[in-house]
């Protein structure tokens, strides 16, 4: 097999099992863009089987093939643009935030069209600056305990919980508390709230409230390992590991040029392996030599440029490996997903999710 990811659903289960023995709340198990990657419906089955009570999706889409899956726990979609089928999803019995004015209406509209009360989730802006309400906020309130929705929840979003001792976290959630007294003062009280998002979980017991929201923990990668620590400090298992096959290997003479634009120059006579998978396949294509794969026993680091289908590693000079052998690129005993995030100067989040659906995943 050319490429392939393997996905260790007893990972993803593990891993919600240690976090929920940590806190008391429900939890969300965060299953949107495929899962990071690691497939929506599998890792959405195997969530709820270790003890997720609610899925999150960003899409309503997303939300549908679960449904279509026959996927039946709670599942909240938050990112709703108003051209979005709204009927569908409140026939379906799936959850919608409301980030403004219009969606309310939108929705209300889309549930006498359903012949369905619309069960909702109010996203308030506390310092985030991206979805929900701002300064709408205060027009809301005079609309909301008139609507024809049922309010099930109340929510916002961190924008640095894995900047634990940031005093940023300490005035959003303030804000949050602030809106949600508002919100008791009109009469409205939701029975989910939910602010936590796997950094805070994990590092900011005041922010649990009755539903924490695992994404990339649920999956076994710290939210930041230089303010949080690895993965393996934090008592998580990361369920992915990228395989790839060597096309071929090949001794080189030094001073050879590799690459599209020379960029490199091999200073030494030494034996170079090309991987079956590119750019188009997910791996970055602005990675460092701090990255690359493991295959007969050693790490062989990526050199020259990424290209769209291949990239090259330097395998070494006395490295027994084969034309057809199969590298591990991250994960497992190889290079972890860290490691590749910091040579192409990214997060863990984007490494596992960019990995292109024509990479098939097999699940243990």
């Amino acid at each position: 097999m050319r490429a392939f990811v393997e996905v260790d659903l007893t990972a993803i289960a593990a891993n919600i099992r240690t976090i929920s023995s940590r806190v008391d709340s429900e939890i969300l198990a965060v299953v949107k863009a495929d899962a990071y990657g690691h497939g929506l419906v599998p890792v959405a089955k195997a969530a709820t089987a270790a003890g997720a009570s609610w899925l999150g999706v960003a899409l309503l889409e997303e939300a549908f093939t679960l449904r279509d899956n026959g996927v039946a726990a709670p599942i909240i979609s938050w990112l709703t643009p108003p051209s979005s089928d709204f009927k569908r999803a409140i026939e379906l019995e799936i959850d919608l935030a409301v980030p403004t004015i219009l969606h309310l209406k939108l929705i209300e509209a889309a549930g006498k069209k359903a012949g369905k009360r619309p069960r909702v989730h109010i996203e308030v802006d506390t310092g985030m600056t991206r979805g929900g309400l701002l300064n709408e906020w205060a027009e809301f309130l005079t609309l909301i305990n008139s609507s024809e929705v049922e309010v099930i929840g109340f929510w916002s979003h961190f924008a640095r919980a894995d900047e634990p001792k940031e005093s940023a976290n300490t005035e959003q959630l303030k804000i949050f508390e602030q809106r949600l007294e508002e919100l008791y003062g009109v009469g409205v009280a939701p029975k989910y709230v939910h602010f936590a998002n796997s950094a805070a979980t994990l590092a900011n017991p005041k922010s649990h409230n009755q539903i924490v929201r695992l994404g990339i923990a649920m999956y076994g990668l710290s939210p930041d390992v230089k303010t949080m620590g690895s993965s393996e400090s934090l008592g998580l298992k990361p369920a992915m590991v990228l395989n790839a096959e060597l096309h071929l290997v090949k001794d080189v003479p030094v001073g050879s040029s590799v690459g599209y634009g020379g960029t490199v120059v091999t200073s030494k006579d030494t034996k170079l392996g090309i991987v079956s998978m590119g750019y188009s396949d997910g791996i970055p294509r602005n990675t460092s030599n701090l990255a690359g794969v493991y295959v007969a026993g050693k790490r062989a680091p990526t050199i020259g440029r990424v290209s769209m289908d291949q990239f090259v590693v330097d395998l070494g000079v006395d490295s027994t490996a084969q034309s057809g052998d199969i590298v591990t690129v991250f994960g497992g005993a190889g290079y972890t997903i860290d490691e590749w995030a910091f040579a192409a100067g990214t997060i863990n989040y984007e490494i596992v999710t960019r990995i292109a659906s024509r990479v098939p995943r097999i699940y243990k």
